[in-house]
């Protein structure tokens, strides 16, 4: 198994944990479901990290098997975290108000926009995929795992 599977087993257990600790408002619940979205995703990546490393040839194709049935719904978990992030933001700003001075405020406007962004390179890949826009979809889901863990840590 890749190393992601369990720093993404890390971050689901520490999500579960800060939001069982806590209120649980509408905006935690939307945020909580979009996470989850995101994390179905992410795992993806995590699956060709362990098909590229030295495992057998058959564990190789089990994981490629699974990834390529997962494959269909990725630009739609894709989006559809994207919807259940943007009812979160709109339910935190309507009951908190924007707050430019906050940083877990910031931090998640910030992984809005690059998620927003994410999605969209995902969907313009279908269209004619590239090296570039591969790479370009990649690098903006890690700066958006990356921003969500400090959000998520704020």
């Amino acid at each position: 198994m890749s190393k992601w599977f369990y720093v993404n087993f890390i971050i689901i257990i520490i999500v579960l944990w800060k939001i069982s600790s806590s209120y649980w408002g509408i905006h935690i619940i939307l945020g909580g479901l979009g996470f989850l979205f995101f994390m179905f995703n992410w795992m993806r990546h995590a699956m060709f990290a362990t098909i590229r490393s030295d495992i057998t040839r058959v564990q190789k194709i089990k994981y490629a098997k699974a990834s390529k049935k997962a494959m269909p719904f990725h630009k739609w978990t894709g989006s559809i975290a994207l919807l259940f992030i943007v009812a979160h933001a709109v339910t935190i700003i309507n009951r908190y108000g924007f707050q430019p001075n906050n940083y877990k405020m910031m931090f998640g406007l910030m992984a809005s926009i690059i998620l927003a962004f994410v999605v969209l390179t995902g969907w313009l890949r279908l269209y004619r995929t590239t090296v570039t826009k591969r790479i370009f979809h990649l690098s903006l889901a890690f700066t958006l795992f990356y921003l969500i863990i400090i959000h998520i840590l704020l």
